[in-house]
């Protein structure tokens, strides 16, 4: 889910809104909101850990998250390909992908 830009609404119970991207990109920081179930993940646990190099535990706002539009948009699909291929199949996830700036 993806939020206008300069609008800010209230996140729903189970989700989480996080920022990406960076201001030398064309489309600038963008803002989304994503299920909680993500915090879970191995990938979104390694940009979470990128998060923590680059700005710190103590941020205001939305989280923000060291990754490009592209590459965050990326990692989503490979979250939701790797939940409905697990869902189906059991199987396990390797954790060596990897993103061009994640």
């Amino acid at each position: 889910m993806q939020e206008g830009q300069g609008r800010k609404m209230k996140v729903k119970k189970g989700w989480l809104a996080v920022q990406v991207g960076t201001p030398e990109e064309d489309g600038g920081c963008e803002r989304f909101v994503i299920p909680i179930s993500y915090l879970c993940h191995p990938l979104f646990q390694h940009l979470l850990d990128k998060a923590h190099e680059v700005y710190g535990y103590h941020t205001t706002g939305p989280l923000k998250l060291p990754c490009s539009v592209d590459d965050f948009h990326h990692l989503r699909w490979q979250i939701q390909k790797h939940k409905s291929h697990q869902h189906h199949h059991h199987h396990h996830l390797s954790t060596s992908l990897s993103f061009n700036s994640c």
